[in-house]
């Protein structure tokens, strides 16, 4: 399918052939018809791509802190490194469309193959033939509501979100700064609604389209005056502003036309350098509105498929939705008039050289659409240019391309010549696409089962999100694949306990996880100075995580499983590769969350067999300029101290001796051992009882916290 992209790192905007998406559980692949382009959103993400290095740093100091801090920590080169890797992941664009679903995924109950639906959400309705859409952003169409009509619904549920944040009520004033689309649609709503609407723009053209919509408007210049004839002079009881601009005008405009204790509401992005005398004496209030409606932003909203009850939220971002295309349907709110151009798909690029001014002509409602004859519905994209290695030992398949796979593991993958790469999926398709041509496989899909049938392919790198781990594991292990897995194993009881049934039949294929630190030149070094120990050790793992907002991904206990589950296995698995085994009990606890964290200011003690001590403090509630990582262990008369993987010093009899380089934390020396394991048929670089009890050690943790009590690890 064809695809309107945007590459950060170089400016470009390209349209290409990507695999069509495979839906997931509470999503519908929907075939588009029609797009619309967002002249303020979309015009801003290209032209900051389009900026050099030094004009994206100026534009964004925030993202330049950040990356100083991490250079601090980490060294100026894997910075380097991480920041183009970053730049360089093509972006879909667009976020409003409208289509027809041609599948749909489990749990999709009240939609049907064949409904005409309107998509919205960053990511999920972009500018492509095929996308797939969580439930939660699908509204059904009347229908007589046609499908670029419906591509505006999106920008309407904006515009509509704006207008109840200003709580008008019947009759009264309400002012629209700003006749753009947004603006446009806007005062059609407060009409629609029943308020007396003035429509202000610099532009006289917006002003004379904003009549013809039988709303009363003026420009700029008529401005004030008109608002004292318009109200009374009694001043407006809302004023919305629409405009898309950085100065400060339409913010000081508002407070003069508002009457005293009024609303001023923001959709558009505006300069905010509020005139205080103004606003203090008519103690107006003012609301930066944020985007369709309640639901924006939450996850569990946008892309679990949960709604919030009516009766406690009227209006969410999907009943605004549905809202905009029933008063399509009764002819309130009128979007042909607003139309300006229409770009096939394949012309995509020239809808961008309209809105950031390149073609030098008038716009307003910029339309893609799309090809209504049917088309073969390809899941994978052949690369017939790479060079195949038919010699080759390890053939690999991939699952999961996104920033990991792109910034660490697969620039691995592609300079040893171990590892031939054959396919790559992702459920988009579109980030498979972009890997699969950059790190040289032989195809890109976006079905996971094309790569796990593959004949051609012996091994699979499941490198998706946590909570699809186990099952893709199972499933190429009973095909009969190799399996890297990206940490963690499996993130409950439930899910191990399935993987270790696959691993206690006879014969299997081998099974690894992606626990890096213990293949790291520095660890490997530690391990084997105390390698001949005859007395029990005690190791302290100190890390300074830093803060994850509570809804990112990797919070949620059903899809990251927590960042003790999540990424502490790592530490824990180090302190196991130190001692030779797995824990065996734990007493763990936790800073209270105080609404802000999630379990990850966290002290857990392990207990070993052999009688030996490994605590892991793992903190989220530190400064992030300060290294990451620190490992003290005290045996036998030694002390050894390992700072962020760069510098290992060890003092014994006195003597003291540093071994210090550029950060290694272990993934090339990790792949080079899985590949040595495949190629010469040896045991699992990582014993399983290793694997298994580190991850029952993770699960233990958190009951420990929770039970306050020391937990067996069985």
């Amino acid at each position: 399918m064809k695809q309107l992209l945007q590459n950060i790192k170089d400016g470009k905007t390209i349209v290409e052939d990507v695999p069509i998406p495979t839906p997931r559980e509470g999503q519908a692949l929907v075939k588009v018809f029609a797009s619309l382009v967002s002249a303020g959103t979309e015009r801003m993400v290209v032209e900051f791509a389009e900026k050099s290095y030094l004009g994206k740093a100026r534009s964004r100091p925030d993202l330049v802190k950040q990356t100083l801090d991490k250079a601090k920590r980490e060294g100026i080169m894997p910075t380097v490194q991480a920041v183009f890797n970053r730049l360089d992941q093509p972006m879909g664009l667009g976020y409003s469309t409208a289509g027809t679903i041609v599948a749909l995924g489990n749990n999709m109950q009240g939609f049907k193959v064949g409904q005409r639906v309107a998509c919205a959400g960053g990511g999920y309705a972009t500018h492509a033939e095929y996308n797939v859409v969580p439930r939660n952003l699908l509204t059904p169409l009347p229908k007589n509501v046609d499908f670029e009509s419906a591509s505006f619904t999106t920008l309407g549920a904006i515009a509509l979100h704006g207008f109840r944040l200003a709580e008008p009520q019947l009759g009264e004033n309400v002012a629209v700064i700003g006749l753009g689309l947004l603006g446009l649609l806007t005062i059609q709503l407060a009409s629609a609604a029943g308020c007396n609407v003035l429509g202000i723009d610099i532009d006289p053209k917006r002003v004379k389209l904003a009549s013809s919509l039988n709303v009363e408007a003026v420009t700029r210049l008529q401005a004030e005056s008109a608002a004292v004839a318009f109200t009374q002079n009694r001043g407006f009881d809302s004023v919305i502003i629409c405009a898309d601009t950085s100065s400060n005008d339409p913010v000081e405009l508002a407070g003069v036309i508002a009457r005293d204790r009024a609303k001023v509401v923001a959709t558009g992005a505006v300069g905010l350098n509020f005139p205080r005398k103004v606003y203090y004496e008519k103690e107006l209030s003012f609301i930066n509105s944020r985007s369709y409606g309640p639901g924006r932003y939450d996850l569990n909203y946008e892309e679990n498929g949960q709604d919030y009850p009516i009766g406690y939220v009227r209006w969410t971002e999907g009943r605004n939705f549905q809202a905009v295309v029933d008063l399509m349907a009764s002819g309130k709110l009128k979007v042909v008039p607003l139309i300006s151009h229409r770009f096939d798909i394949k012309e995509g690029v020239k809808a961008y050289e309209v809105i950031t001014g390149k073609r030098k002509e008038a716009f307003l409602g910029v339309l893609l659409t799309y090809p209504e004859q049917k088309t073969k519905e390809e899941r994978k994209v052949e690369f017939p240019s790479i060079v195949r290695h038919p010699s080759s030992i390890v053939k690999l398949g991939v699952l999961g391309a996104g920033l990991f796979a792109n910034s660490t593991l697969l620039p691995i993958l592609k300079n040893n010549k171990d590892f031939e790469l054959v396919g790559i999926a992702s459920s988009g398709g579109l980030h498979a696409q972009h890997s699969g041509k950059k790190f040289g496989f032989q195809y890109a899909t976006s079905s996971e089962d094309e790569i796990i049938n593959d004949p051609k392919i012996n091994t699979v790198a499941i490198l998706t999100r946590h909570n699809t781990h186990a099952d893709l594991i199972v499933k190429a292990l009973k095909a009969g694949k190799h399996v890297f897995v990206e940490k963690p194993l499996a993130v409950d009881s439930k899910q191990l306990m399935a993987i270790t049934k696959v691993l206690s039949t006879v014969d299997h294929p081998l099974l690894t996880v992606g626990f890096n630190r213990r293949f790291a030149p520095l660890i490997r070094n530690l391990k084997s100075q105390i390698s001949k120990r005859v007395e029990p050790l005690h190791a302290h793992y100190r890390v300074n995580a830093g803060f994850i907002s509570a809804n990112h991904w990797t919070q949620d206990p059903a899809i990251g499983g927590g960042r003790i589950i999540g990424e502490a296995c790592h530490f824990i698995d180090v302190l196991t590769f130190l001692v030779g085994e797995a824990p065996v009990s734990v007493m763990a606890h936790a800073l209270p969350n105080n609404g802000k964290y999630s379990e990850d200011n966290v002290s857990m003690t392990f207990s070993f067999a052999d009688g030996s001590i490994g605590v892991v403090d793992y903190l989220a509630n530190g400064d992030k300029s300060t290294p990451k990582e620190r490992l003290e262990v005290f045996c036998g008369g030694m002390v050894a101290v390992l700072d962020d993987y760069v510098s290992l010093t060890t003092v014994k009899d006195g003597k003291k001796k540093v071994e210090s380089g550029s950060q290694d934390k272990g993934w090339q020396g990790e792949m080079a051992a899985f590949a040595e394991s495949l190629k010469a048929g040896k045991e699992a670089p990582i014993p399983y009882e290793h694997l298994i009890g580190v991850t029952k050690s993770t699960f233990a943790a958190i009951e420990s916290i929770r039970s306050k009590t020391a937990i067996e690890i069985k």
